[in-house]
């Protein structure tokens, strides 16, 4: 009998062939350190002219850039930023910017949409500073996409209007972009569109652009001049990494229009979802603007933990009454929400053999 195996998951399973090696060739992967090799020199200038930034920086993670990206624009130990309560940056970092940067979040309420509310980020600004009691707020952060609010884009005007505050009391703005070019492909824009509101940003060249590895930071010429230092102290300075930069480069040239098959095929699976599981799950089809959606399961005879298992097993019986077994992995997240996420090894076909077992799944509780 064929097994086939499906992956519904966070990130994707790179294949040696997605790396790119033959874009620049073997002397260059030779090359001593990651800011003078050709290949570096070549992707950052790219990233630049992609972010319409003045200069860019290649990282060895998300985390890693953001965390550059802040401590930045916060000079100083003790100085504060602001950002939304379902961030990334906040949520998943392991607090870096607290632990090795000495720097202070403040919250501000993420609505549903990804976006908050401007009057309470304008209320959580130290206005008071430099009275001795208060700490020096030092960046507004934003997430574009938005992963815990299921992949919303923010919209452009709010960005506009997050930069007009940021400018009222001169303080920048950064964006968690790691997944910014499907913020870019949903809105039919460019990225430095999006970025024009912006003065750092932070792209992971994984995720659905489908590098091994890395990320992107992009700024002004000083800023990225500081961040070399910062990224250096942390770490982040790589050798014989030249095959690193061929992936980066394969990324943002040829792997970004590719980006709307996995939304297509997100709002595919929402779509059934919504026909086949209305019995088990809700979603929110609206929502699904990208290549996440976050589906909740209603039943009480299943819980999210179990929901996920019965999609991820593959039985004997399944076999029988399917003629093959589809193994679809998704994550449970927080409350009764489930969370999946297409990228480029998950295709229009595997989005259909995942329905197929959505519907397996939905007969055997139906049977219970």
């Amino acid at each position: 009998m064929e097994k086939v195996i499906t992956r519904v998951k966070p990130n994707p399973m790179v294949k040696p062939e997605n790396t790119g090696k033959a874009s620049i060739g073997l002397p260059t992967f030779l090359e001593s350190t990651a800011e003078n090799t050709q290949g570096f020199k070549k992707l950052q200038r790219q990233a630049a002219e992609l972010f319409g930034m003045e200069d860019a920086l290649f990282v060895p993670s998300g985390t890693m850039g953001n965390l550059v990206s802040v401590m930045c624009h916060c000079r100083e130990r003790g100085a504060e930023l602001i950002v939304g309560d379902q961030a990334h940056i906040h949520l998943y970092e392991q607090g870096g910017v607290a632990q090795i940067a000495g720097i202070h979040s403040r919250v501000v309420k993420n609505l549903p949409d990804g976006t908050f509310d401007l009057n309470e980020v304008e209320s959580k600004i130290r206005q008071h500073f430099p009275d001795s009691h208060y700490p020096r707020t030092g960046v507004i952060c934003l997430e574009n996409t938005h992963n815990e609010a299921g992949g919303r884009v923010l919209p452009l005007f709010f960005l506009q209007e997050v930069q007009t505050l940021a400018d009222k009391y001169q303080l920048p703005v950064h964006v968690d972009g790691a997944r910014l070019m499907n913020a870019a492909v949903a809105l039919g824009v460019k990225a430095s569109e999006i970025l024009r509101f912006c003065d750092s940003v932070s792209m992971c060249l994984s995720k659905g652009l489908g590098a091994p590895v890395g990320s992107l930071i992009g700024g002004r010429k000083e800023f990225i001049d500081q961040a070399v230092r910062v990224r250096k102290v942390l770490g982040g300075g790589m050798r014989q990494a030249g095959l690193l930069a061929a992936a980066g480069l394969l990324s943002i040239s040829d792997m970004v229009d590719r980006l709307q098959d996995d939304h297509r095929n997100a709002r595919m699976f929402a779509q059934g979802v919504q026909t086949f599981a209305s019995s088990l799950c809700d979603i929110n089809i609206d929502a699904v603007e990208t290549n996440i959606l976050m589906l909740t399961v209603n039943d009480p005879r299943m819980s999210p933990e179990e929901f996920c298992d019965k999609m991820a097993e593959v039985t004997d019986d399944e076999i029988t009454v399917m003629g093959h077994g589809v193994r679809v992995l998704m994550n449970p997240v927080y409350g009764h929400k489930v969370r999946a996420v297409w990228h480029v090894d998950v295709s229009e076909e595997d989005t259909e053999l995942a329905l197929q077992k959505l519907q397996y799944v939905i007969q055997k509780v139906n049977q219970k």
